[in-house]
């Protein structure tokens, strides 16, 4: 079934549009959750609310790309109940080496202005990629959005380990240069 089809079963509030996202997006979103939670049953809660975030916000809101609102909802189900694990002192492992990895460049914050340097400082990193050649974006995106090991993003472009870090790492170098370059304190 197609995206459009998905979302009209939405918005007629048809109990079928969570079989058909489970059909034609539960593959990517479990892969999602699980790169970034590692547990199965906690991957699978993940998707499970996601489904139910996807019929909680159709209406009134209309994706333009089913894919990516999906795999917004799930990637922010995931960081945030990673962070309730961290929280009662479980964690460990990739998650933790990737925010490890970009502590150095995104600042943290909770206060108003925090928040608004925060939009500033996602759009200039929007900007910063849309500038990359369209392999190190990606690269890019597998191990900091999808949150990929560097051994599946290695297996994936056909390179070695080594490779894809250092690449990571002149990327993470790059981004810092261009954000400092716009005003950003890192």
């Amino acid at each position: 079934m197609d995206d459009a089809a998905i979302i009209d079963l939405y918005w007629a509030r048809d109990s079928r549009a969570i079989g058909e996202t489970g059909i034609k997006y539960g593959v990517y979103l479990t892969s999602i959750a699980m790169n970034l939670l590692g547990l199965p049953e906690d991957a699978e809660e993940c998707v499970s609310d996601t489904y139910l975030a996807a019929w909680n916000a159709m209406p009134p809101e209309r994706p333009g790309i089913l894919r990516a609102f999906l795999g917004k909802i799930t990637r922010n189900l995931a960081l945030d109940r990673l962070k309730r694990l961290r929280a009662k002192k479980r964690g460990g492992g990739e998650p933790e080496a990737i925010f490890d990895e970009l502590s150095e460049i995104i600042p943290g914050g909770d206060c108003p202005e925090a928040e608004l340097d925060r939009k500033e400082l996602l759009r200039d990193i929007e900007a910063f990629l849309r500038a990359e050649p369209p392999r190190a974006r990606n690269i890019f995106l597998r191990r900091y959005w999808y949150a990929d090991s560097v051994a599946a993003i290695a297996l994936r472009y056909g390179l070695r380990e080594n490779a894809i870090s250092a690449q990571l790492m002149r990327a993470r170098n790059k981004l810092r240069k261009y954000l400092t370059e716009r005003g950003h304190v890192i």
